[in-house]
């Protein structure tokens, strides 16, 4: 059997990234589940199953970045997967009639959060023997499926799928690879009601790419099929 993968998972405190980290730690994997609302992100790690451990981190606050990055390397010395979870949603509207301060509220967290975090963590990654990085995306931000409304959500979704298919492409000679999935429909808080996925299947395609002995490089994934950006 293959030595535990130590792997962070960022807003998991509730939903597809708490789901992500129950079947790993289910599976063995040594799981650091971290969480913007301390409180929430404690009671969550401590119903779960197996090696769970809870940081907090805020993806807005870069002082949050060098907080967890030290505390890997104090407890672990490496890490092995980073699943970029963490996000919000926009206003409804299109570009039309949605304020500026909203998409840039949206790509803050995102987007920039999400470039910061995985910018400060990339020292520990190198030091895996196969390092993942794994960007929860969205249908709604492929050009190959684009409609209207929700026009910061989009706009980040998109420019995060551009982000991982560059960034796969600066470390194509390093032993990391970076990918970006959609989870689909799934019925959480920020899915709602109306979602036909369950959170399981949801949370099926990211458990797959950290823990496959052989996944794709620089690609968008759902139900582990690569799909058009």
């Amino acid at each position: 059997m293959n030595d535990p993968k130590v792997v962070l998972v960022t807003g998991a405190n509730r939903g597809i990234g708490l789901e992500i980290c129950r079947q790993l730690a289910a599976a063995g994997q040594r799981v650091l589940l971290t969480a913007r609302d301390e409180e929430k992100g404690r009671s969550a790690a401590a119903s779960l199953p197996g090696e769970v451990h809870f940081f907090h981190l805020d993806v807005t606050d870069p002082g949050s970045y060098e907080n967890v990055q030290n505390y890997i390397a104090a407890e672990f010395g490496y890490l092995d997967v980073l699943i970029n979870n963490a996000g919000i949603m926009s206003s409804t509207r299109g570009f039309d009639k949605t304020d500026l301060n909203d998409i840039r509220r949206v790509m803050e967290t995102n987007l920039f959060g999400i470039i910061g975090l995985t910018q400060t963590l990339l020292p520990l990654l190198y030091k895996s023997s196969a390092g993942r990085i794994i960007n929860i995306s969205s249908g709604l931000g492929a050009i190959s499926e684009m409609g209207g409304g929700y026009a910061g959500y989009r706009l980040s979704k998109t420019a995060l799928n551009g982000f991982t298919a560059a960034l796969a492409a600066d470390l194509s000679a390093t032993n990391i690879r970076v990918n970006s999935m959609c989870p689909g429909w799934v019925k959480t808080d920020m899915g709602g009601s109306g979602a036909h996925r369950s959170v399981e299947k949801g949370a099926e395609t990211a458990v797959w790419l950290a823990t496959a002995g052989q996944i794709p490089n620089g690609k968008f994934l759902r139900d582990k099929i690569i799909i058009d950006w």
